[in-house]
């Protein structure tokens, strides 16, 4: 595709590794619908590239995303916005395979919050600060906001910050459970790109089924989950790299990974 709203491109010396950097500073990275359109095709693309093993999302120094595209909505009806199914292409994110990470500095508010917490994994420059301000413009959260930061963070905070519309640094982010790492603006994208090589280092269809694992861990009973976790663990016995690995401890060599 011709990109107009994002950049994709693979970070020099960082190898199994796809970004896609939103790139709309003149609006701090607002989420429109092409802005949407574009990363879920990008996103979708790299899910199809077996030379990637994990993707970074990141927008500029001083705005990940600072929220939905408010010019986009504020005449529409209800029926306009049921029409226009505006949360299809979250749903079409959600399910890439490949475990992504969000390379977050600056603002991440609303849609940019929700962006975020929809990767698997987020790293946060010491500038960050995130939030659900949506009830401050009349509406609230529509792409998971209430659900996914209160399962991060728990019920009290993610009220707290839904109904008053307020942030949260990256230091309160990360002792709470939402951010993985916090590391000086000046590093943040590295951080990401080296945690993402790691990843993408590993058993391909593991990592798969690993991050499908921890992510039914919220959607479902523990009894559940525990049968869903076996019957992944039971499966990577078909595959040729449980043996590649397995007999590369033995032999205390590094494996050689195929993704079969």
């Amino acid at each position: 595709m011709n990109y107009q709203c994002i950049r994709v491109y693979r970070p020099d010396g960082y190898e199994g590794v796809g970004a896609i950097q939103i790139a709309r500073s003149d609006v701090r990275n607002a989420l429109s619908l092409q802005t949407m359109e574009e990363l879920v095709a990008a996103a979708e693309d790299y899910d199809r590239d077996d030379t990637i093993g994990c993707i970074v999302v990141h927008g500029d120094d001083r705005a990940f995303a600072a929220g939905a595209d408010i010019r986009e909505m504020s005449d529409a009806d209800a029926v306009t916005m049921l029409d226009r199914d505006q949360f299809a292409r979250w749903e079409r994110l959600r399910m890439v395979k490949k475990p992504m990470i969000a390379a977050v500095s600056g603002y991440a508010l609303g849609g940019g919050c929700e962006l975020a917490m929809l990767c698997d994994i987020i790293v946060a420059s010491d500038t960050a600060q995130f939030g659900q301000p949506e009830i401050n413009i009349g509406v609230m959260p529509g792409a998971g906001g209430t659900q996914r930061l209160t399962r991060a963070v728990g019920k009290a905070l993610a009220m707290e910050l839904v109904l008053t519309g307020g942030m949260i640094s990256a230091r309160r982010a990360y002792e709470r459970g939402l951010v993985a790492r916090v590391v000086p603006v000046e590093y943040y994208l590295d951080e990401a790109f080296a945690l993402a090589e790691d990843i993408a280092s590993k058993a391909p269809i593991a990592a798969r089924l690993a991050k499908e694992s921890v992510n039914r861990a919220y959607s479902t009973t523990l009894e559940l989950g525990l049968e869903y976790e076996r019957k992944n663990f039971y499966l990577l016995f078909a595959t040729e790299d449980q043996k590649e690995g397995m007999a590369a401890f033995l032999e205390k060599r590094p494996p050689r990974w195929r993704g079969h």
